[in-house]
């Protein structure tokens, strides 16, 4: 299986947490990637590769274009602008009964462009955001000439940014864009497996109303968990996509045997829909020991899942998510890598 990934998202570094605690760094961290690609790299898991580079175009395809500039130029207006903070991030956002302003002012627009705060910008982080999404889209090109499974070792992750919203950790879709270039490359059908303890609320709102893509989610019920507005099992799609969107919310303390249940319909669901290609967004904050989740997945059980995944036989990219555990996350990958090549 071919790796892509690069070292540019260690310039994404430095991220806080939001809050009072100015001291309190972020779980979304260089070292989760860096863990990933080493565990690769000591256990020679396939070759490595650069990712390529990709116009703005395909960027569109997927997001709004003024957000898209907005991301390009956040940390330089808020250097600009006179701002002390070591993260840009908003503290106002557009509520019920306001409207989307063309702002001038930065903090105006991280509000505006923003669904929460904990996407903050640092210097190196439009390189770090672009490269991303450059790695997904060289997975699509890999799958599309002909490459069964490949595997971009994506960060900052992307299953929460919408078309014109960052939010959790994300900023550019990297699955979503992964998806559409599939199809534009001559996919008829493609599926996205989102298996991330936190839904994929922004893979969800962008193809909500298509059925060219069907739209898979396990996650940690929205009910008691992030993102807490969208990822109900009432959401089917709307329009063309009414059918098209699958959600399966799960509790708290969900271990293998009860998980894979929930995945064994979604894959049933999946083979139903018959796609060209699949695109699966790896979140590894499952993973039992996982500082920030509530899941009870175990390092052997990533195994399992890969080779279940696998077994579908598809040309498969997977997308790295979420996953901040960071002594495990290179291991917990490099079993479900090998799972799916095994499979």
């Amino acid at each position: 299986m071919i790796t892509i990934y690069s070292d540019d998202h260690n310039l994404h570094s430095g991220l806080l947490k939001p809050g009072d605690n100015e001291a309190e760094i972020s779980a979304e961290c260089p070292e989760r990637a860096n863990n990933v690609i080493a565990v690769l790299r000591d256990q020679g898991f396939g070759e490595i590769v650069a990712p390529g580079y990709f116009p703005d175009d395909k960027l569109t395809r997927i997001h709004a274009p003024d957000y898209v500039q907005f991301l390009q130029t956040a940390w330089q207006e808020w250097e600009a602008s006179g701002e002390t903070g070591k993260n840009a991030r908003p503290d106002t956002f557009v509520g019920a009964g306001m409207r989307h302003a063309e702002v001038e002012n930065i903090v105006g627009k991280l509000g505006r462009y923003s669904f929460d705060a904990t996407s903050p910008f640092v210097p190196g982080s439009w390189q770090a955001i672009r490269t991303s999404a450059n790695i997904a889209l060289t997975g699509a090109e890999l799958i599309r000439s002909g490459e069964k499974f490949a595997f971009a070792a994506c960060r900052p992750p992307g299953h929460h940014a919408t078309s014109r919203y960052c939010g959790g950790y994300c900023y550019l879709n990297n699955n979503s864009l992964a998806a559409q270039s599939l199809l534009d490359g001559g996919a008829k059908k493609v599926a996205i497996l989102d298996v991330d303890y936190h839904h994929g609320n922004g893979t969800q709102s962008i193809f909500y109303e298509r059925n060219d893509v069907l739209t898979i989610s396990l996650h940690a019920d929205p009910k008691i968990e992030y993102p807490f507005f969208l990822g109900y099992a009432d959401e089917p799609g709307e329009g063309p996509g009414d059918g098209s969107n699958v959600n399966y919310p799960l509790p708290f303390g969900t271990d293998w045997s009860h998980y894979q249940i929930a995945l064994a319909e979604a894959l049933d669901r999946l083979r139903r829909f018959a796609p060209d290609a699949l695109v699966v967004a790896l979140g590894l904050d499952i993973f039992a020991g996982d500082p920030t989740t509530y899941f009870e997945i175990s390092t052997d059980d990533f195994s399992r899942m890969g080779e279940v995944i696998g077994a579908l036989d598809l040309p498969t990219l997977v997308v790295l998510e979420g996953g901040y555990a960071v002594d495990w996350i290179g291991q917990n990958t490099l079993n479900f890598l090998s799972g799916i090549e095994n499979a």
